[in-house]
């Protein structure tokens, strides 16, 4: 008996995955290098164009037109959160484009005041890449991504009572602001917190700027007449 062979239809070609553009925003010039070699080994990721400073940032982006902003908050040494207002006037310029925030720094707040500013994710540098390249390809389908400390933090940021003058310094800035009291310098700080130096600074900045004094030995003295230490 002769044995009928059914005729199968050719499986469909997938679409080609659609390239996503990428701009790098980071003060250090061999991150940004170390992340394109990194990314463009992802056939769906391209960097189109790369900006050490806010200004440079805004005069590029309009050019490159990128999909993703991906944004390091601190952009020079004379300020340690000057991202989070690049973030703001690029979501207002350009409502259409993906910010995600890649820096070095995890606080409760400044992960609330970056989606504020209009980020979309927020990870921390120390994210291994396939997290990494796992976040940009979320925020390119249009979703949020936070790696799991992001996360966790903003939950904390977002259950915290209130802020006011009394309680507006977070657990970590109040430890900071113990070993200020004692006289540490900022790296013995990172040393007794097991955090790099570069971090306690930024503690230390935001301590500043939140009793709004200048000196450390001011802060030490506020936060005492506040009852805070």
């Amino acid at each position: 008996m002769a044995t009928l062979t059914e005729a199968t239809t050719p499986a469909p070609t997938p679409a080609p995955a659609r390239t996503v553009d990428i701009m790098l925003v980071d003060d250090h010039a061999i991150v940004r290098q170390g992340l394109r070699s990194i990314l463009e080994r992802e056939h769906d990721l391209r960097v189109v164009a790369e900006a050490s400073t806010a200004a440079e940032a805004l005069a590029v982006v309009g050019r490159a037109r990128p999909a993703i902003v991906l944004l390091d908050l601190k952009l020079s040494t004379s300020s340690d959160t000057e991202g989070l207002d690049l973030c703001e006037a690029l979501a207002a310029e350009y409502p259409e484009l993906a910010i995600l925030v890649l820096t070095t720094f995890l606080d409760e707040q400044l992960v609330l005041r970056a989606v504020k500013a209009g980020a979309r994710g927020y990870v921390v540098k120390d994210v291994d890449m396939t997290g990494l390249v796992r976040s940009i390809r979320d925020v390119a389908r249009g979703e949020s991504a936070f790696d799991a400390r992001s996360a966790a933090a903003m939950v904390r940021g977002l259950k915290a009572p209130p802020v006011t003058d009394e309680k507006k310094l977070t657990a970590r800035e109040r430890e900071v602001l113990g070993l200020l009291a004692r006289g540490l310098s900022n790296r013995d700080i990172g040393s007794r917190l097991f955090i790099s130096e570069t971090t306690a600074k930024f503690h230390v900045g935001n301590i500043l700027r939140k009793l709004d004094v200048t000196r450390r030995a001011e802060a030490v003295y506020e936060a005492s007449k506040m009852g805070v230490i």
